[in-house]
Parts: C-alpha cells; sequence; structure tokens
C-alpha cells in the first residue's frame, strides 16, 4: 500500500474521466450543502439527500472491523465508519485525486482519527485499491459507479479485497435532482448495479433507505 506522506501530488497519472466528474460532483453537490444551510427551507431540503452518517450506520458495521470507501471522494463516509470501527478497526480510503485524499488526511488529524489509512489509486485498474486480497469486513462504493467507465474492473476490485462472507455496501444516485448529482443518462439503475454485482461475483442480501434520490444495497461475497 502506498502511504499519503509518499506520494507526488503533482503526479498526473490516472486523470480523466472518473478523476474529473468526481470532482465536478463533489464541488457540485458540497457547493449546493453550503447553499443550503444558508436557506430557511434546509430542514426541509437536506432531508432529500444521502446523510453519510446515518447510512453507515445501517451498514452493519462494528468496532474492530476493516473497512475500505473505493472512491472515498470529500471523505465524509471514511469518517463516519472511522468513528463506528473505532480505534480498533480500520478504514482504508481510496481515490484517485490526491488534493481530497489530502483533505481526508487533514480532516483526520484534527479529528484524533489514528485508524484511516489513506491510498492514491486507479479503481479502473485490476489491483488499483493496493489493498491485500481477502482481509476486508465490507467494502464501500457510494456515487462512484456513476462516473466510472470500467464499472466491472471496480467491482471486481471490490470482490477481490473483501473477505468471505463480508459486504459491499452500493449507494448511488436513483435520479438527478435540481442539476445536482449525474446526468439523467450517467445514473446507474438499482436494478443495473445489482446485476453487475452478481456478475462479480456477489449476492443480494438487502436494500436499505439511503435518501430520497439515492438508493443502498448491500452484497455478500
Amino acid at each position: 500500500m502506498q502511504p499519503m506522506a509518499n506520494l507526488n501530488i503533482n503526479d498526473q497519472k490516472g486523470k480523466g474521466l472518473y478523476a474529473q466528474a468526481k470532482n465536478s460532483a463533489d464541488a457540485q453537490f458540497e457547493h449546493e450543502r453550503e447553499n443550503l444551510k444558508s436557506s430557511s427551507i434546509i430542514a426541509g431540503a437536506t432531508k432529500d439527500f444521502a446523510n453519510p452518517l446515518k447510512n453507515a450506520r445501517k451498514l452493519g458495521i462494528t468496532e474492530g472491523m476493516q473497512v475500505a470507501d473505493l472512491g472515498s471522494g470529500s471523505g465524509h463516509y471514511v469518517l463516519a465508519m472511522a468513528n463506528l470501527v473505532g480505534s480498533s478497526g480500520k478504514v482504508y480510503a481510496v481515490d484517485i485525486q490526491k488534493d481530497l485524499l489530502s483533505n481526508i488526511q487533514n480532516e483526520a488529524t484534527k479529528r484524533g482519527y489514528n485508524n484511516i489509512e489513506i491510498i492514491w489509486g486507479d479503481l479502473e485498474q485490476v489491483g488499483g485499491s493496493k489493498i491485500a486480497d481477502n482481509i476486508l469486513d465490507l467494502t464501500l462504493i457510494s456515487n462512484t459507479l456513476f462516473q466510472v467507465e470500467k464499472k466491472e474492473v471496480l467491482l471486481h476490485e471490490a470482490y477481490r479485497i473483501i473477505k468471505p462472507s463480508g459486504s459491499l455496501a452500493i449507494i448511488d444516485w436513483s435520479q438527478s435532482h435540481g442539476g445536482i448529482g449525474p446526468i439523467t443518462s450517467d445514473i446507474v439503475s438499482k436494478d443495473v448495479a445489482i446485476d453487475m454485482a452478481i456478475s462479480a461475483g456477489f449476492t443480494t442480501e438487502s436494500e436499505f433507505d439511503a435518501g430520497v434520490h439515492h438508493y443502498g444495497i448491500i452484497f455478500k461475497k
């Protein structure tokens, strides 16, 4: 695995559709949330979006687990899961954007979290997560499927790193909302996500409410 401290932040390898789309989507989503915070309709509006803390609690994460967020983006799920696994667990944050990984590292340090490992990786490459085989209790793929071209590679990578009987959680957009999130043609529907996960070797276990404009699915290896 490659720790954040050893990364060349100016290295542009792997920049492409995934990186550009994720940067745009994350920035747009965060900008909209900031607008909502200063609005009188905040109470009604934010309930429509996926809530990382609430959703993380629905994933069956317990203290001591080893988990990963593939396509960790702004790190909201990473930080939520780090709180749940505790000091005896570990969260791997994997993304292709080094500036976002730096932000996650800074926030983890600020909060005193020592259970987060930052990994720069191209998830559209075989072995791109740089995580060892069969070691994770759970892997999360959130708001990432619609951004990658090689979706099958991403799902097979998740399968590789999850231990037997471990879990995969997918959270993604079910629809575009007022210009937030993916355009309609890029949305990966729940049924398509299920089919792709099954093709990668997973079995469907359950679904959960991930927000008005998102779906949530848990699979077993």
